[in-house]
């Protein structure tokens, strides 16, 4: 199913992350989900499985997924989670714009829009205890949109407060980008982003 934005999210209510945690909806098992809002809606800030040991992974922006009803998206990256060794996963996104094609996404970074996003992220690794893993799979859809990589720079930033460990998944692109989820086995391994801050300077065009 395609998700084509009912317009630019400047124009819509966006409910602050605290206000999207509220529960509205006991369609799922809130003890077997996380799901903010816990509703369909233009934007989503986290989508995942409770567990103890939680992989969190980043995406480009969110489609149509939901609890008990995963895309072959986040079905792979479910299956790569428990491979290697994690018993949940979250998904987590750039941007929390809902678009199945990248081309309609905002066009102008909703600054509020990011600034929740932002406080998601870091509730997610507020509860992913110790050194959270955090997995890089946005793949070359990042340069998409200019603001994309300043929104994962500040991604970055939250991430060494928490002393988070950065992953990537397959090969990656000539640019560097890291592999998207969608095609990768089930069976593949998670290797260390080491590179993660040059990476993200070259994308922003800072020099260290």
């Amino acid at each position: 199913m395609r998700h084509i934005p009912s317009s630019d999210t400047q124009s819509l209510p966006i409910l602050t992350f605290e206000e999207a945690l509220r529960p509205t909806n006991e369609s799922f098992d809130r003890a077997a989900w996380f799901y903010v809002p816990d509703h369909y809606s233009e934007y989503r800030y986290i989508l995942g499985t409770r567990g103890v040991c939680p992989l969190i992974v980043i995406g480009v922006n969110p489609s149509t997924a939901a609890p008990g009803a995963l895309d072959n998206t986040l079905k792979s990256a479910e299956r790569v989670a428990h491979f290697n060794g994690y018993d949940s996963f979250i998904m987590f996104n750039v941007y929390a714009q809902r678009a199945t094609i990248p081309e309609d996404m905002d066009r102008e970074l909703n600054v509020r829009l990011h600034a929740e996003n932002m406080k998601a992220f870091r509730y997610v690794l507020e509860r992913a205890g110790d050194a959270p893993a955090v997995w890089a799979a946005w793949g070359s859809i990042i340069e998409k949109r200019p603001y994309l990589p300043f929104c994962v720079r500040d991604m970055v930033s939250i991430g060494r407060e928490f002393g988070a460990r950065w992953f990537t998944a397959g090969s990656r692109s000539k640019a560097g980008h890291p592999h998207h989820p969608l095609y990768l086995r089930k069976d593949s391994p998670l290797d260390p982003f080491s590179d993660l801050e040059e990476y993200i300077d070259s994308l922003t065009g800072q020099e260290r």
